[in-house]
């Protein structure tokens, strides 16, 4: 799998999801390899697009078109300024990844010193954090060649994750958490109260 990671200050709510919309009904029936998307905008406007392709040659290619082209020049009115882009390799999955029914949705972002033992950790530590923390819907860990990460994290509810945060976890899972966290720097939790989400195979 391929995960790009979309940022950009959104002007037009409304607007933009129109354009998402366009999109889904569009755009993506030639878009080859592409696994589907989730969006959400925090309360301060930033908005977050985590698409999800089978490869990056898949995502390159979809780029390409003239069709894509042409919706992101008109999409990008939308923002103020130039959104930026992350692209990932091999993102962690954990669970099903997440889900479309989710009601809320963390994404957790940094840049990691030793981004390989990180995924090493994050990838041997799926069924340990499922466990102490079973409000966890499912989750992708997406890092870049700079080792950037973004995980974003599906859960029920707002109030499933922060009863789930409020709960103690383990002594040796919670030290593994805070030693791996330590390593990471500029750590933001942006929060999507309202999530919207697109999947190949299916309208919306």
């Amino acid at each position: 799998m391929f995960i790009q990671v979309i940022h950009g200050m959104c002007t037009d709510e409304a607007a933009l999801r129109r354009r998402m919309a366009t999109w889904r009904e569009e755009i993506a029936p030639g878009a080859d390899g592409w696994l589907g998307a989730t969006y959400g905008l925090t309360d301060d406007g930033r908005f977050v697009g985590v698409v999800r392709f089978e490869s990056r040659d898949a995502a390159m290619r979809n780029s390409a078109r003239s069709e894509q082209s042409a919706w992101w020049e008109a999409t990008r009115a939308c923002f103020d300024g130039d959104p930026d882009f992350h692209d990932c390799d091999d993102p962690i999955v954990m669970l099903d990844g997440g889900s479309d029914d989710a009601g809320f949705v963390q994404v957790i972002e940094g840049r990691l010193d030793d981004p390989q033992h990180f995924r090493e950790w994050m990838s041997q530590s799926v069924d340990v954090l499922h466990e102490a923390r079973p409000d966890l819907i499912g989750a992708t860990v997406a890092i870049d060649d700079d080792g950037w990460f973004a995980e974003t994290v599906a859960f029920r509810s707002e109030a499933a994750a922060r009863a789930g945060e409020a709960r103690a976890m383990p002594a040796q899972v919670q030290e593994e958490w805070e030693r791996e966290m330590a390593q990471a720097h500029d750590v933001t939790y942006l929060d999507l109260h309202h999530p919207w989400f697109v999947s190949a195979g299916t309208r919306g």
